[in-house]
């Protein structure tokens, strides 16, 4: 047996679906017909998954700020990536005064538009350890 034939096989007969849905059965299912509700997934899987989300949001930040997101300093890249993450791009974007701080690399401004918004309260000690990595920026 050739993983290419009962690739195609099993697709055939499963189809895949790249969102969530419940099986015939009722079991949440992804993929190729990857039970989610008794399977769950491998870290292995959770580290994949993880690895391209991170190349997700890097693309979005380097769109969001107009190619200079290789340029700024890496604390800084790794409070945008854990903020874009957390907030998914269309949300992130709202932060217009933040951006445009970072953009001039105005880090202690970035860190005060951080800290006066909704996000800052809602996420707890995340929004702390983001807020005094981005002021160590500065």
């Amino acid at each position: 047996m050739t993983d290419i034939v009962i690739i195609a096989q099993l697709i055939e007969h499963e189809g895949m679906r790249l969102k969530p849905y419940k099986c015939p059965t009722g079991r949440l299912t992804i993929g190729v017909g990857h039970n989610l509700s008794d399977n769950g997934i491998t870290e292995e899987e959770a580290m994949c998954l993880l690895r391209n989300d991170i190349a997700r949001c890097v693309k979005e930040l380097q769109d969001i700020l107009d190619g200079m997101f290789w340029v700024l300093p890496e604390i800084v890249q790794r409070v945008l990536v854990d903020m874009i993450f957390n907030l998914g791009a269309t949300r992130f974007v709202k932060f217009k005064k933040m951006i445009a701080a970072i953009k001039t690399e105005d880090f202690n401004l970035a860190a005060a538009e951080m800290q006066d918004s909704k996000w800052f309260n809602q996420v707890g000690k995340r929004g702390e350890t983001l807020l005094k990595m981005m002021e160590k920026a500065a």
